[in-house]
């Protein structure tokens, strides 16, 4: 059992706001860190109280590389100061489309590895949610428990909630559609997949759907929105197929570069999404559910918080 009083609940700095909507949930303070940056460009951390024999929750995606260092120092950190236990809650892994590499390209697979270094600093649990791939669950030797977090439920609940009429989700390639067809089992709706090759990094041709779009409301789905050009090539194929809307929908909202505008441009005016990728919030274009509810619900099983 864990004392709630006893959990001392921190984030790095660009996950604080979910991490406060965590706290939130669990009925705890989300303690700020002591951050300051020296001229040099160094950045200095300090725990603002007494960690040792504390229950250590630290909530932290890894969008960017200072993200990723960060996140590292504090686990580093917590086990330093001596921490009953270091639990870590990661709601975007950056890398994690690099699970792999081709034979004989000298590729770096960074989804492994960098969360192998995550692994390294030797953090009790670390629970991740939706990810990309699995692989990256087994990057280390057996020493930390990990735990993968799914949206569905989430997702289903938000979908219901707007309200829509006559709607058929469609995965972007036949290697999401398990997860599209989990998500439509939920919602009692029909789904089908699109057909998509990849020939580089961020290029993708997706070549044919089925006519089971003719006359409704297509929803795409991914695990993520980058670039958008494998959604944005499957809403053509919606509407060629007959589809009289499209929306998109993805766990992690990322929209680099002009992707919101481009999206704008081929007439899709919502995209759904979890609030995972730092800096996402509802707009006049996205709709956006927060994953607090399912996180704090697995601490309270995992660390049997009373």
């Amino acid at each position: 059992m864990t004392r709630r009083e006893n959990i001392l609940l921190i984030a790095t700095l660009d996950t604080v706001p979910l991490a406060d909507k965590v706290a939130a949930e669990l009925r705890v303070v989300c303690t700020p860190m002591i951050r300051k940056q020296f001229a040099d460009g160094e950045i200095y951390h300090a725990f603002p109280c007494d960690v040792s024999g504390r229950d250590i929750v630290i909530v932290g995606s890894t969008h960017t590389d200072e993200a990723i260092q960060e996140l590292i120092d504090l686990i580093a950190g917590a086990r330093y100061w001596n921490a009953r236990s270091v639990n870590v809650v990661i709601p975007y892994l950056g890398y994690s489309t690099m699970e792999r590499s081709k034979p004989e390209s000298g590729e770096i697979p960074k989804g492994v590895t960098r969360t192998r270094q995550i692994f390294r600093t030797r953090p009790n649990y670390v629970a991740f949610v939706d990810l990309h791939s699995e692989a990256v669950l087994h990057a280390h030797s057996g020493e930390v428990r990990t735990r993968h977090l799914w949206t569905e439920t989430l997702a289903a609940e938000k979908i219901r909630n707007m309200d829509l009429k006559d709607y058929v989700l469609v995965s972007p390639d036949y290697g999401f559609s398990k997860r599209v067809a989990l998500l439509a089992g939920i919602l009692k709706c029909p789904h089908t997949a699109a057909n998509k090759d990849r020939y580089d990094v961020d290029q993708t041709i997706v070549s044919q759907l089925s006519s089971a779009v003719k006359g409704k409301t297509a929803i795409i789905c991914d695990d993520m929105i980058r670039t958008g050009g494998s959604m944005l090539q499957t809403a053509d194929r919606c509407y060629e197929a007959g589809a009289v809307d499209v929306m998109v929908m993805a766990t992690h909202l990322v929209l680099s570069g002009d992707s919101r505008e481009r999206f704008k441009e081929k007439g899709i005016h919502r995209i759904i999404g979890a609030d995972t990728f730092p800096g996402t919030h509802k707009d006049d274009l996205l709709e956006v559910y927060s994953v607090a509810p399912i996180i704090a619900s697995e601490l309270v099983h995992y660390l049997r918080i009373v």
